[in-house]
């Protein structure tokens, strides 16, 4: 595939020997280097790679949600890369192994990998912590997830790195993290995120990182970690870069088109290259223009996409029997509550 490199003016070839890394929140074990060549880039993982959020996506026959503006659409246009898009909404760690990795050879020269949140359920989660208190059990929710994160993840991921390297042999590998949702505010009117509910989310978002950032540096990998990035701009945050709820609710939680060009690529882009990558407008309008292309490259691989369940935040139904039947256990005049609600 030429697409990239012809499309491009840009200067694909200065991708040279990438000794340090100058992106911030980029890390990499000092006994490994790594010289990466403009080239195949291929990008895996789950919904914060593929574009859920940015509400502009492929038509190439699956739901995946992958956006031409999500990071690795725009880090691919502003360097000159030939990018294979398989990162798919909804991907676990047995979904990137199932269906992604057979993108990766011995030509591929830079790999992106995002995932980890969905195989610690992140999705459901949030959905529980969303309720009013007394309709939900945040505190076990998060401690499901985070006694996961400790147990079961270090070995799936330590498994899923050990497969990229043993088919991209010589290729740069970024291992690209997930930023904290919450800086203590939740305007929206129908979730119910306390205060110490988006610190204990918050928290396990940085519990996660931990382990990805562990598990990159044990397989040579480098990790970008995009929370000082994001600070200030978290749900509620002004400019916000993750939506809070949406509609549809499946862009909820997610980051937006500027949480992507602003957020994840220019520290993803400069960790990947070890260049400088800065989206423009005429960044943005190659991306646009090569979505087509892109489209059809992943159309081929509709059948294994098919595969990935769609995981998506659930908001609370103000009108279901379950929080009434929640209500009445907690002793909450129900039709009181309802009525401050509809205010």
């Amino acid at each position: 595939m030429r697409r990239l490199a012809l499309a491009v003016t840009t200067a694909a070839t200065a991708l040279s020997a990438l000794i340090a890394l100058p992106g911030a929140g980029a890390t990499e074990p000092a006994e490994r280097t790594a010289t990466a060549a403009a080239g195949s880039y291929v990008a895996l993982g789950d919904s914060y790679a593929s574009g859920l959020g940015t509400r502009s996506y492929l038509a190439d026959g699956s739901q995946c949600r992958r956006s031409a503006q999500a990071y690795p659409s725009l880090v691919a246009a502003q360097q000159g890369l030939d990018l294979d898009f398989r990162a798919c909404s909804g991907a676990t760690i047995p979904d990137v192994t199932n269906a992604q990795l057979g993108a990766l050879g011995a030509s591929t020269s830079l790999v992106t990998v995002s995932v980890g949140g969905n195989d610690a359920g992140f999705a459901d989660v949030l959905t529980e912590c969303a309720t009013p208190f007394w309709a939900g059990d945040c505190d076990a929710a998060v401690d499901g997830a985070q006694a996961f994160i400790a147990g079961t993840l270090p070995g799936r991921l330590g498994t899923l790195y050990s497969g990229i390297r043993s088919r991209a042999t010589t290729a740069r590998v970024v291992v690209v993290g997930y930023p904290r949702v919450f800086m203590g505010e939740d305007c929206n009117a129908l979730t119910w995120f306390s205060p110490q509910e988006q610190t204990r989310l918050n928290q396990t978002a940085d519990q996660l990182n931990a382990v990805l950032a562990a598990r990159a540096a044990a397989a040579g990998f480098a990790f970008v970690n995009p929370t000082s990035r994001f600070t200030g701009h978290a749900v509620c945050d002004d400019p916000e870069w993750l939506n809070g709820l949406s509609n549809p609710i499946e862009e909820s939680y997610h980051p937006n088109l500027a949480g992507h060009s602003q957020g994840y690529t220019p520290i993803v882009g400069s960790a990947l290259t070890g260049s400088t990558v800065r989206v423009t407008t005429a960044t943005r309008s190659l991306a646009r223009a090569q979505a087509p292309e892109l489209a059809r490259e992943q159309r081929r691989n509709a059948g294994l996409d098919a595969g990935i369940e769609p995981r998506t935040f659930r908001a609370p139904r103000l009108d279901s029997p379950q929080l009434r039947r929640a209500a009445e256990r907690a002793g909450v005049d129900f039709d009181r509550w309802l009525a401050r609600q509809r205010r």
